[in-house]
């Protein structure tokens, strides 16, 4: 007979989702800066919003190199740095 542990958690971490929904979100819609609100950088975001607006649509590579960035950290590298240490960019 089969023990069944239901504390075992299968499904993913919070901080790993918020994680790959911040990276995908960064790299389609970095450039209105949707990925830095999801983390809770609302000053970041705005901000993002204004240089894309200033360069014309150029700045919105800050979008999807922060999205790399994001999605190819650790889960736990991504959790110290973005969200317990509040690293607003980069």
């Amino acid at each position: 007979m089969e023990v069944i542990d239901e504390n075992k958690n299968t499904e993913a971490t919070p901080q790993e989702n918020k994680k790959v929904m911040a990276g995908i979100l960064a790299i389609l819609l970095g450039a209105f800066g949707v990925h830095k609100f999801v983390l809770g950088y609302t000053k970041e975001g705005i901000i993002q919003i204004i240089i894309t607006f200033v360069t014309c649509g150029i700045g919105s590579i800050i979008g999807l190199v922060e999205g790399i960035i994001y999605l190819t950290k650790s889960d736990e590298e991504f959790v110290q740095m973005y969200q317990v240490g509040k690293k607003g960019w980069f």
